[in-house]
């Protein structure tokens, strides 16, 4: 792990979390809210209140994501709106879109995002970034293993050169097992989303109980090959086919939909669904 940039308990006041549906936390619902998610940022944000709470500071949270958006948005539009608040703290995750498409240009990629943390660090915050999830158990995504490792290489790059934590997902083995990912086998479970934040707790020099969040699912039952290829199907008729209509009409999941906390507020707890 990348040595923290400052000491390994810093307590932040305010954070900005800005990405893609993986930060928005989709397939981890918010049973106070309907077609609301709250995902592990969010559950990172909890964290960080209760610790500034022990210290009696105040803290106060944002996060911009917004599922469907590449690089190009996150590290503009979001990470504009991001600096413009001037937190103590911004995780920063994007990418993952981009990277599944055929003509994607790693080292553009790392040079957009080199770019943004450089803004966030002259701006006074300090910075939180994530390598991507290793796809080797992930079926059709499995090809895409190469770039995702030289992303996660670049990621690690920056992070040294500028003082930034890492979360890094591609180190969670337990991340493999797909029942911590929802249907659509891009989004986490909520249990997915706690484990992460429990991650990216301990990324930032917190302690954790590790055990809780590495320590992979127990073995559960077998399947046998006609029932993968039934999922495989299933997946493919139900998720991937409307992706692809998405992608050749030029349009986004996330087209017209705002930031679900588009400003710096305080936080409430969690009620976490039975």
């Amino acid at each position: 792990m990348i040595p923290a940039p400052s000491t390994p308990t810093r307590v932040w006041s305010s954070y900005v979390a800005i990405g893609d549906s993986f930060t928005e936390g989709m397939s981890d619902p918010d049973p106070e809210k309907d077609d609301s998610w709250i995902g592990w940022a969010d559950r990172l944000a909890e964290s960080l209140h209760d610790l500034a709470e022990l210290e009696h500071l105040p803290f106060s949270y944002a996060n911009l994501a917004v599922r469907g958006r590449l690089l190009d948005d996150v590290v503009g539009s979001q990470l504009d709106r991001a600096l413009q608040m001037a937190p103590d703290l911004v995780s920063m995750v994007g990418g993952g879109n981009d990277l599944l498409r055929p003509g994607v240009d790693t080292n553009a990629l790392m040079e957009r995002l080199e770019a943004a943390v450089v803004r966030l660090r002259q701006n006074g915050s300090d910075v939180l970034l994530a390598t991507p999830v290793d796809p080797q158990e992930a079926g059709l995504l499995k090809p895409l293993r190469g770039r995702h490792a030289v992303h996660a290489a670049n990621i690690f790059t920056i992070a040294q050169r500028h003082g930034c934590y890492v979360l890094n997902l591609w180190g969670m083995p337990a991340l493999r097992d797909w029942r911590l990912w929802a249907g659509d086998r891009i989004h986490l479970t909520t249990e997915g989303h706690r484990r992460v934040a429990l991650a990216a707790l301990a990324a930032l020099g917190h302690a954790t109980d590790e055990e809780d969040w590495r320590t992979p699912l127990p073995v559960g039952d077998a399947t046998t090959r006609r029932q993968e290829l039934r999922a495989h199907a299933a997946w493919a008729r139900e998720h991937l086919a409307p992706w692809v209509q998405r992608r050749m009409k030029g349009q986004s999941s996330g087209d017209h939909l705002d930031p679900k906390r588009p400003e710096l507020s305080p936080m409430r707890p969690f009620v976490d669904g039975p």
